[in-house]
């Protein structure tokens, strides 16, 4: 595993989508709260809460520059595609709901490659 000396522009804007993701998935959870209905389903909450906390971790790691960014990275990238898929499940036509689709998206994009650059 490669240990970096200072955080890359692509490690940046790696940290900046996994801060945006977390600020989403959270505004999701209390707007599916909100809603209620199929948007409260048990696996829908904890892949938002989860996302939510993986993503936090994810660039608190990466800032640190911590040895085990890459691995941390791994798991919040499929963390972020199961929330987007059931986001997206549960509510393919609500704007809230494809809001979190995509910047799940790009966030599991940029930490699967921050995870492969670690590797």
């Amino acid at each position: 595993m490669m240990h970096r000396a200072e955080i890359t522009p692509e490690m940046r804007e790696a940290i900046q989508i996994c801060e945006e993701c977390h600020d989403i998935c959270t505004d999701t959870t209390a707007y599916s709260l909100r809603q209620g209905g199929r948007y409260t389903e048990p696996d829908l909450m904890g892949l938002l809460l989860d996302c939510s906390q993986m993503c936090a971790v994810s660039a608190d790691y990466m800032l640190r520059l911590s040895h085990f960014y890459g691995r941390v990275c791994d798991v919040c990238s499929a963390i972020c595609r199961r929330c987007a898929d059931a986001c997206e499940r549960v509510g393919p036509d609500d704007l809230m709901m494809r809001r979190c689709v995509d910047i799940c998206r790009r966030c599991a994009e940029s930490c699967r490659r921050m995870a492969e650059e670690a590797s």
